[in-house]
């Protein structure tokens, strides 16, 4: 009896020992119909991987790959789950030292559907956020804290979003943190394990693009000479499917991945982005071979919606702060390019802007082109959009809170529309518009 309370001791106190090895995670990253990535991070070197399976065969496990964490990226793993099936629901443990951790949350996901040639598109939902800032006392500006309400990632938790879309500015460096390695890393670990994070982290496919605060720093653009290595974080910290065009070449983390009907553009207007103030030379904010990525890509796109996924606003008409009206030649040929090439089925999300509005371009002949800013998830809010004129903004969508927004795809393929739903940090709807696809044509 004593040698098998001994055994059960060491038994827990091994359980209990790996579970403190965690530092945050796990979270969810791309889901395929054959694939799938978890993100995990861990304060020391350990051994982690995850074990899966289907709640209709659970007997059925499958396991990672095994990564050993190491000091050089943070003590983060990418893990590999290949042994998926199209439209199937898995739980999944995540193991460290081979000993399974416990959570008070589920932690599950559906692989991605094969519906095409069979039937509707699956009705979806995506949760959109920015500017997210948590405190640190030691190193924010003097006086009221700037980031609160942190409990508004529990009420998108709540919400059961398929996808979490984090729309840039998702962490803030500060000036300790932007001229080294040791501080972006840190600013990235210490944003990451927020608590109520977690849940929502890992039961939604997390994607991510950026803005100036998680590439450098206020207002940073191509010259910033750490840009590399910003990059290189971020890779180490989201899950998402790719990074740029040219991976020998290290150009930036714009990318497209597609779910339902729905394809999104990630967009990167950071890391070739002309300065503010330059006077000579060409304005650009993509940068010439993103932006020819970019209309390829949504020119060949075969999927009835198009979200372009941007950290500043792309139709707001004031050219105030980073808005693209302040690039006014390269936001013209984006919008003559989707004319000429006849682009349909485009929306454009965006944040940055620390309050959240829907404005929408009427072109003649064509359809409106919408872009929904969603701001802030934590960060202070601005008031800032009382004293502009956003001409295209669209009648009672100005919100200046803490929120979030939920882009609901649902109906049959007649009737198939996109709901923009803005929530408060509590959860309760504040506003909503419904968008048809016909609309979109």
């Amino acid at each position: 009896m004593k040698l098998l309370k001994i055994l059960f001791l060491l038994a827990f106190t091994s359980t209990f020992s790996q579970q403190n090895l965690l530092q945050s995670g796990p979270m969810l990253g791309y889901v395929e119909m054959t694939e799938a990535k978890i993100w995990v991070q861990t304060k020391a070197p350990a051994k982690v991987k995850v074990e899966y399976s289907s709640p209709e065969n659970p007997s059925e496990t499958f396991i990672s790959n095994e990564v050993s964490t190491v000091k050089d990226n943070a003590y983060t793993a990418h893990l590999i789950l290949d042994k998926i099936r199209p439209g199937k629901k898995y739980n999944y443990k995540v193991l460290i030292n081979n000993q399974p951790l416990k959570f008070n949350y589920e932690t599950s996901f559906t692989a991605k559907k094969l519906w095409q040639w069979r039937e509707d598109a699956p009705e979806f939902t995506v949760a959109l956020g920015s500017c997210a800032y948590m405190n640190e006392p030691e190193v924010d500006r003097p006086g009221t804290p700037y980031g609160g309400n942190f409990e508004i990632f529990t009420s998108i938790g709540n919400k059961k979003p398929d996808i979490m879309l984090w729309g840039g500015d998702n962490i803030y460096l500060r000036e300790a943190d932007w001229d080294s390695k040791t501080g972006i890393y840190h600013r990235y670990t210490m944003t990451r394990q927020q608590k109520e994070l977690q849940p929502l982290m890992a039961n939604s496919q997390n994607f991510a693009i950026w803005d100036d605060h998680d590439f450098g720093p206020n207002d940073a653009d191509r010259s910033y000479y750490f840009k590399h290595q910003t990059l290189e974080a971020f890779k180490d910290f989201w899950a998402n499917k790719s990074y740029g065009n040219n991976p020998e070449q290290n150009n930036g983390n714009f990318s497209t991945f597609n779910w339902g009907d729905a394809e999104f553009f990630l967009l990167d207007n950071r890391f070739h982005k002309s300065p503010n103030d330059r006077k000579t030379g060409e304005r650009t904010v993509l940068g010439k071979e993103q932006l020819e990525w970019f209309i390829d890509a949504v020119t060949t796109s075969k999927f009835p919606f198009k979200i372009v996924v941007i950290g500043g606003q792309f139709i707001n008409s004031a050219a105030k702060f980073e808005n693209y009206a302040t690039y006014p030649e390269e936001r013209q040929y984006i919008l003559d390019e989707l004319e000429k090439n006849n682009v349909k089925g485009v929306v454009f999300l965006s944040g940055d802007r620390h309050f959240s509005e829907l404005s929408g371009l009427k072109r003649p002949g064509k359809y409106t082109l919408y872009d929904w800013t969603v701001s802030p998830l934590t960060s202070g809010v601005a008031t800032s959009a009382l004293k502009e004129t956003n001409e295209n903004r669209v009648e009672g969508s100005l919100f200046m809170q803490h929120n979030f927004g939920l882009l609901k795809f649902f109906g049959n393929k007649d009737n198939r529309a996109l709901k923009l739903e803005l929530f408060d940090k509590d959860g309760k709807t504040l506003w909503n518009k419904v968008i048809t696809l016909k609309e979109l044509q």
